[in-house]
């Protein structure tokens, strides 16, 4: 029977979920987390590992003599030495599109908390602020509406064409500046170049991948372009945002505010800019992880374990298909 190992298990499955079908096809063993000097030992034997945030370098592939596949828990496998793999022949596939609808909603949640500010409203009722005051209604912040407003989309893959689509549901212009391998833009997004897209928005998106061109894409000179009252949303990549340079236009007001579910580092340092600028709002790392979105990422996981098992594997990111 087929040795199948979990290195990391637990952000995708803490308990809500079931491991039973991965484990109908090999002698299973599942770790809630993997530690870097614990991950040559745990995988050793394996024929198929599966990580999601433990990093599979090339020192430690050239070790595990049986491994024949990885599958990453994730879309992202940067923590994989796919090139590494290639050379011995081991498969790494992962799994695309689980969160689109959870991590566009999560988008939505940081814009309308920023521009609604429904939580602090709730807790001022709560603390007793309407039942003293002298109105029949109080607000503390502005309250935005977003019809009219220019939503910037940078990266048009399944999120950001998801993320479009729902600005214009809204009433909002979207203007989006498209990557290489991203979709058509959906009807009513214009396509301008990169620089536009910072000047015209009232919103900017973020949902591209982080490259080497794309790191640091928000960085000073590009918040330079930026109307003062502009939002910026973060649900891609925290490399994609020099955070200083962020924080810094948010603390000195030339930027309005931040929503933020990634940082560059994870979690993150207590002296990370981000954590207390001003107006910034941070999640952690939670938008891709609803139990919906987790459950199709377990269940995309399982069927690419069975089609490699069963001589079709599919989601194969570098090129090993045998």
């Amino acid at each position: 029977m087929v040795r199948i190992v979990v290195l990391d298990g637990y952000t995708l499955n803490p308990g809500d979920l079931s491991w039973e079908g991965l484990c109908a096809l090999g002698e299973c063993t599942v770790y809630d987390r993997t530690g870097a000097a614990e991950t040559l030992e745990r995988a050793r034997g394996a024929e198929i590992v599966l990580t999601n945030k433990t990093v599979l370098s090339a020192g430690i592939i050239e070790r595990l003599e049986r491994l024949r596949y990885i599958g990453v828990l994730a879309t992202g496998y940067n923590v994989v030495d796919v090139e590494a793999a290639a050379r011995r022949g081991i498969a790494v596939t992962n799994v695309p599109a689980y969160s689109t609808y959870s991590v566009a909603q999560m988008t939505f949640a940081h814009l309308l908390n920023i521009t609604q500010r429904v939580g602090d409203h709730s807790r001022g009722v709560r603390e007793g602020k309407w039942v003293r005051s002298p109105d029949f209604c109080y607000w503390e912040y502005p309250l935005v509406e977003l019809a009219g407003l220019t939503m910037g989309i940078v990266g048009l893959g399944r999120i950001g064409r998801t993320v479009a689509g729902i600005a214009l549901a809204l009433g909002m212009t979207v203007t989006a500046c498209r990557g290489r391998r991203d979709g058509c833009a959906p009807e009513g997004c214009e396509l301008v170049e990169l620089d536009e897209v910072f000047r015209r928005a009232d919103v900017l998106s973020l949902h591209c991948p982080l490259t080497a061109d794309t790191e640091r894409l928000v960085d000073e000179r590009k918040l330079s372009l930026m109307k003062r009252t502009a939002i910026i949303l973060n649900m891609g990549r925290g490399g994609l945002v020099d955070e200083r340079a962020l924080a810094d236009a948010l603390n000195s007001g030339r930027i309005a505010a931040a929503g933020i579910d990634v940082l560059s580092e994870e979690p993150p340092g207590a002296d990370n800019p981000l954590l207390e600028a001003a107006n910034c709002f941070v999640t952690p790392h939670i938008a891709w992880a609803s139990r919906a979105a987790r459950q199709r990422l377990l269940d995309g996981a399982v069927g690419n374990v069975r089609g490699f098992l069963g001589g079709g594997p599919q989601n194969v990111v570098n090129g090993v298909c045998a």
